[in-house]
């Protein structure tokens, strides 16, 4: 049962403290009329998964500069596309962008379906994209669920189940609060008060709209929630990256398998990445070449792993064929293509 007081309580906080974001609609607009772009949404949507605003808001710029319609990204170059998103990680997440921008443009006339059904079949499209989309994008009364969501919900109920376990529980209770008018401004709201005001560490609660509800803040363990089922340790796994630049500039770059890791972007030739527990890798260097280990190693921590990359380099002749990859002429690199990890191994052998 939805409790319309709460809600509204939300909406006039927001009305006045809503974030400004480069793909918002904010509220006053909202009010007059002007209709949000699900294009924009559903871009911003895929960009913040597991990535913060600020990490989002200058790749959403060049993007939608770029390609500022659906039928533009639909029809541009994968590797484009790709380049653009380095740096964002969770690389699956931008081939299923290319691969949903062209089932819109080709099944659904290049407009996003405003049915929220329809919109899960879209590739890359799960629950919560699909329902922030119908939320922001159509004011679809969508139950919209992220990680701030979760913990404005675990403290105004004072839930003590630790997550992952208390997701269903902490949707119940969003969907209680999901209000037939304006839910899209709602979604939008209570994600901006778990960013801004219920803040993982040192909540505002003084600041709060819905302070006299929050029961957590009653009972004083706003700060210890939610609770969280301890992580397990990440394994470390290592790896060697061969870093070849020939005589004229041009660098050794191979694209990695669609599948995986890292998939359908630049990298450096390397070997597999194995657990520090086992045997150490085999080296597989691509080209023949007088290889130096370089000083230091390259570290980076992916989901579920972390790693460590020696970094080798060589300078090979013109005539020198590789086994792998292809040479990419200087003019036509750029180190800002490169996936976080291949970009630090960069910056090592380059001294930085």
């Amino acid at each position: 049962m939805r409790d319309p007081a709460e809600a509204s309580d939300l909406l006039d906080w927001y009305d006045r403290h809503a974030r400004d974001l480069p793909w918002r609609i904010r509220p006053q607009a909202r009010a007059a009329g002007v209709t949000a772009d699900p294009y924009r949404i559903w871009l911003s949507e895929i960009m913040l998964q597991q990535t913060t605003v600020a990490a989002v808001r200058e790749y959403f710029r060049v993007f939608t500069e770029r390609w500022p319609t659906v039928e533009d990204l639909a029809a541009a170059e994968d590797a484009d596309v790709m380049a653009a998103w380095a740096g964002l990680g969770y690389y699956a997440r931008a081939r299923n962008l290319l691969k949903c921008a062209r089932v819109v443009v080709a099944d659904h006339g290049g407009q996003f379906p405003a049915d929220h059904a329809e919109l899960l079949k879209l590739p890359g499209v799960g629950p919560y994209t699909a329902a922030a989309v119908s939320a922001i994008a159509f004011d679809d009364a969508q139950v919209v669920v992220d990680g701030n969501v979760e913990r404005v919900m675990a403290r105004l109920h004072d839930e003590h189940t630790p997550l992952p376990e208390a997701k269903p529980i902490l949707t119940a209770y969003a969907a209680a609060l999901t209000p037939a008018q304006r839910p899209g401004d709602y979604a939008q709201a209570v994600m901006d008060l778990g960013a801004t005001i219920c803040t993982p560490k040192r909540p505002a609660c003084g600041l709060c709209p819905w302070r006299t509800s929050c029961v957590a803040w009653a009972e004083g363990t706003a700060a210890e929630l939610p609770k969280k089922t301890p992580k397990k340790k990440k394994p470390i796994r290592r790896g060697t990256a061969y870093l070849a630049r020939r005589v004229d500039g041009a660098w050794l770059l191979e694209t990695r398998p669609d599948k995986g890791l890292l998939g359908g972007m630049l990298g450096w030739p390397g070997t597999d990445w194995l657990d520090v527990t086992l045997d150490a890798p085999v080296e597989d260097p691509p080209i023949r070449a007088e290889w130096k280990t370089v000083g230091g190693e390259a570290r980076h921590t992916f989901t579920h792993f972390h790693l460590i990359l020696t970094v080798k380099t060589a300078l090979v002749p013109m005539e020198r064929n590789a086994s792998r990859g292809e040479f990419i002429e200087l003019s036509d690199f750029s180190p800002s293509d490169l996936p976080t990890v291949m970009r630090k191994a960069f910056d090592l052998a380059q001294g930085g």
